[in-house]
């Protein structure tokens, strides 16, 4: 196996965007009931992370046949290492209350794009 920062190192050589991100797979460790408890939290901890700049992205996910949702969600931190990302992720009081339980990794975006739409003189905005 290469190393990561290894691999980061010649991604960017190469021309990569090489943006590390971090990203939590976050599933369900208890009853739908825990997890509804401590969804009013979770959302208000991620809307603030989300103010500070440490959210890029967070949701639910379907079941492998794209029909269900089973409640399996991924969570994408912006943070200075691993151990930080991780320090978000157990401050969430999803994770925190044991209602959820997450698997932690690195994540290099080299290619890509996003679509920003923003209507000036309506004020809404759309991103694809």
């Amino acid at each position: 196996m290469v190393a990561w920062t290894d691999y980061k190192s010649e991604a960017k050589s190469r021309g990569a965007l090489a943006l590390e991100l971090f990203v939590a797979h976050s599933t369900p460790a208890k009853a739908p009931q825990d997890v509804k408890a401590s969804l009013p939290d979770h959302l208000a901890y991620q809307a603030d992370l989300e103010r500070a700049g440490q959210l890029a992205f967070a949701g639910p996910m379907s079941d492998e046949t794209g029909a269900h949702m089973q409640g399996v969600g991924l969570i994408v931190y912006r943070a200075d290492s691993l151990e930080a990302a991780q320090q978000l992720a157990e401050n969430d009081p999803m994770h925190k209350s044991g209602a959820r339980s997450y698997v932690m990794r690195r994540w290099l975006i080299n290619e890509g794009s996003l679509n920003l739409s923003v209507g000036l003189s309506t004020g809404g905005s759309t991103l694809s």
